[in-house]
């Protein structure tokens, strides 16, 4: 796929998940809990996990913002179901060098559909509060 066709992807992806949240609302049993704010803009994200057995269960996100830190969080916990949390640490791991510009990710991938937003530096910082929050929520004590 061509840099164009990118990014008319990432932006389609972007503004889907902006309209219309997946995993969007409260999670009454999350045995883990993290949040992240940037007081600058008013965008803030906090991603629960129901974690059993070393695998995701179940992942919510609550937050208000821009879209594309809402985006970023409807897409990061939709893609959490099911994963082992090694699984989920190497997914934060490469969205985070993939929107700080560190290494190109593979285009089919999340982290690739989110490096769009590096045409954007301004909003790097939007897209990374979910990742944030991710990492604080799995880096909580049960």
């Amino acid at each position: 796929m061509n840099a164009a066709g990118l990014d008319d992807l990432y932006r389609e992806a972007i503004l889907d998940h902006g309209r219309n949240p997946r995993c969007m609302g409260k999670l009454d049993d999350a045995t883990h809990t993290g949040c992240d704010a940037n007081r600058l803009c008013g965008d803030a994200v906090t991603i629960r996990l129901r974690i059993a057995d070393g695998c995701i269960e179940e992942a919510r996100f609550e937050g208000e913002g821009c879209a594309i830190s809402q985006a970023s969080a409807s897409m990061l916990t939709e893609a959490l179901g099911g994963k082992r949390v090694e699984d989920a640490e190497r997914l934060a791991a490469m969205m985070r060098v993939a929107l700080e510009g560190r290494e190109p990710p593979a285009a089919n991938t999340l982290a690739g559909l989110l490096a769009g937003v590096r045409a954007f530096p301004e909003r790097v910082a939007c897209a990374l509060l979910s990742v944030h929050a991710l990492e604080r929520a799995l880096g909580a004590a049960p």
